[in-house]
């Protein structure tokens, strides 16, 4: 009996083995996943920009792409009118993490918003600047040349078809650190010009907040 009974005392050794490894990986990835969200430290930015205590940042995006203009009436002239961002988002290890671009909000009817969706879990935000010093082009944070910092306040979330929810705890996303994107001065200056089409290069850094 001794000898029958030992194949299934060895069976279950692996299995055990198994499951210690199992739960050491678990560990280890939410740990990771604590030890990551700490690292997220925002850059200063001007008073007008600051939150309420009780957000923090949780997640940021390098976003490379272009600021996209178009030629439209404005007043007695014309003016570049921005149509939509389109940027990837990258993570520190280069690794693609969000698209942005406009959308239209289904929390706001449809209305147009900056949208922000996660390339792995899709879960999307759309954000809007309320206030007008909610953007700031203060030279002692924005380079010359550069678009404005702002403060995007998120207007309406929604999870991925899977459950995906990195981004729908999002309460505020900072752009920060911006290079170029700044409307062309040439191409708009003349009715014959309503139309006309610029696509910019920029980059900056965006930087979500959650009260979670």
């Amino acid at each position: 009996m001794k000898n029958g009974n030992a194949p299934k005392r060895q069976a279950k050794r692996p299995l055990l083995s198994i499951a210690r490894a199992t739960a050491v990986a678990v560990t280890l990835a939410i740990s990771l996943q604590s030890a990551n969200a700490a690292k997220v430290t925002p850059p200063p930015v001007p008073t007008d920009l600051q939150l309420l205590p009780g957000n923090h940042a949780f997640f940021v995006g390098h976003a490379v792409g272009t600021q996209n203009y178009v030629c439209l009436p404005s007043g007695s002239g014309v003016k570049f009118v921005l149509f939509t961002p389109q940027a990837t988002l990258f993570s520190d290890n280069d690794k693609q993490v969000t698209t942005h671009y406009f959308s239209p909000n289904p929390s706001q009817d449809g209305a147009i918003r900056a949208t922000w969706q996660h390339s792995r879990d899709t879960s999307t935000v759309w954000g809007a600047v309320l206030l007008p010093t909610d953007m700031s082009t203060d030279s002692n944070f924005v380079a010359p040349g550069a678009i404005a910092w702002l403060k995007v306040t998120v207007v309406g979330t929604m999870g991925g078809p899977t459950g995906g929810d990195t981004l729908s705890g999002t309460t505020f996303i900072h752009r920060v650190n911006t290079v170029g994107g700044v409307a062309p001065s040439e191409g708009c200056t003349a009715p014959s010009d309503v139309g006309n089409a610029a696509f910019v290069p920029y980059a900056a850094d965006y930087i979500f907040y959650t009260d979670r």
